[in-house]
């Protein structure tokens, strides 16, 4: 699916130095208890997160915590079709559900130095690193929308987004990355 923020808004997002866009990408949202998490790391090959608020990254595939039952998982979109045969195959019989949530959501990169200050412009979160550490992630708002938040690294941050209110999350970093350049 062409994603729509970069086909709709793409001035927006070149001319703002804190925002780039992601390329598309495969997700699905895995709930199940204990035993269908771990049968899905095991077909997976890498163990998903167990504790809340963190992630596990293998090569270009990545499960984020987003509940005590829930996961996101995340991977390049040539892998759509493996994964979903992998978790259907090894979860059949578990009680699960496994649902491709990729037409509903699109990423973005949100970075630099002063990343927590753009962030917090719409975001209630303390994303102090010691508090919200590189691997964390978390479900919350931004503006008046929800978003997952997961920081990649110590001034980058992956969030994902519902398509429908991208334009609008995009116009509020935006609005923020300028009263930053402004200080």
């Amino acid at each position: 699916m062409p994603d729509l923020l970069l086909t709709r808004n793409p001035a927006r997002i070149e001319s703002n130095r804190f925002i780039s866009a992601q390329a598309p990408m495969t997700r699905l949202l895995l709930r199940g208890a204990d035993d269908a998490i771990a049968l899905a790391s095991k077909a997976l090959r890498f163990s998903l997160p167990r504790q809340p608020c963190t992630s596990s990254v293998d090569g270009d595939r990545t499960a984020l915590w987003l509940g005590p039952h829930e996961q996101l998982l995340l991977a390049p979109e040539t892998l759509a079709t493996e994964m979903d045969a992998l978790l259907r195959h090894a979860l059949a019989g578990t009680p699960h559900s496994l649902v491709d949530v990729g037409h509903r959501q699109t990423a973005l990169w949100v970075s630099g130095t002063d990343v927590e200050s753009l962030l917090n412009a719409g975001c209630p979160l303390n994303l102090h690193p010691d508090s919200f550490r590189v691997g964390a992630c978390s479900r919350t708002v931004f503006g008046k929308a929800e978003i997952v938040l997961w920081r990649r690294h110590r001034e980058l941050f992956h969030v994902e987004v519902w398509r429908s209110f991208a334009a609008y999350v995009t116009q509020l970093l935006s609005e923020a990355g300028r009263d930053l350049e402004h200080r």
